[in-house]
């Protein structure tokens, strides 16, 4: 089945190059309609994981820590659902142990899941803070993604450098001021560590 869509994939992307390029057959064309369908592949790979898989949680060490836990400057890459263009950023989450805790590759592992689909960056923030919730039930949640999008940058208004930051804060980080305020500052600490997009 998956062989089936990367030859179909190659296909399409042969059609296109028929429309925009006036030798698609010439050498340096010839085999990019195979690697465009592994590219894609590899781009949406998240549709064939499923955030509990990586979430495995652990008690141990958890009921002595009830206290943010935060990741700050996790690389993403992704495509805009809407021109099938690159977006790309860093996300910082957080979120505060209710008893279980996941291992801290995790959380990139579930940032990267949600990244590697068709997407937006608002929906993008929102399942990743949302997965955490269901797969911890923590105390709190946080989630604020940084991203440049090329859809933007490279067409369209055309104003490079712009940057879009989305949030999406749960439980502790949403009801509580103090709560809320410690997760904001270490974005704050982790966004000046942070290279320029």
């Amino acid at each position: 089945m998956i062989e089936e869509l990367n030859l179909a994939t190659a296909e399409y992307f042969r059609r296109i190059l028929q429309q925009i390029d006036p030798d698609p057959n010439r050498e340096g064309l010839r085999e990019t309609p195979d690697r465009v369908a592994q590219a894609f592949k590899f781009w949406t790979s998240g549709y064939n994981k499923d955030p509990k898989d990586v979430l495995k949680t652990f008690e141990d060490g958890a009921s002595v820590y009830d206290e943010l836990l935060f990741q700050g400057g996790i690389q993403i890459h992704s495509l805009c659902e809407h021109h099938i263009a690159p977006f790309f950023g860093v996300a910082h989450i957080g979120y505060i142990p209710n008893g279980k805790i996941v291992g801290l590759s995790k959380l990139a592992r579930l940032a990267e899941i949600f990244a590697r689909r068709l997407q937006v960056q608002e929906r993008l923030t929102c399942q990743i803070a949302q997965a955490l919730e269901e797969h911890l039930d923590p105390l709190g949640v946080g989630v604020v993604l940084r991203c440049r999008h090329l859809c933007m940058e490279s067409r369209g208004i055309q104003k490079s450098g712009t940057i879009t930051y989305t949030s999406a804060l749960l439980g502790a980080f949403k009801k509580e001021t103090s709560a809320r305020d410690e997760f904001l500052k270490f974005v704050a600490l982790a966004d000046a560590r942070t290279p320029n997009l």
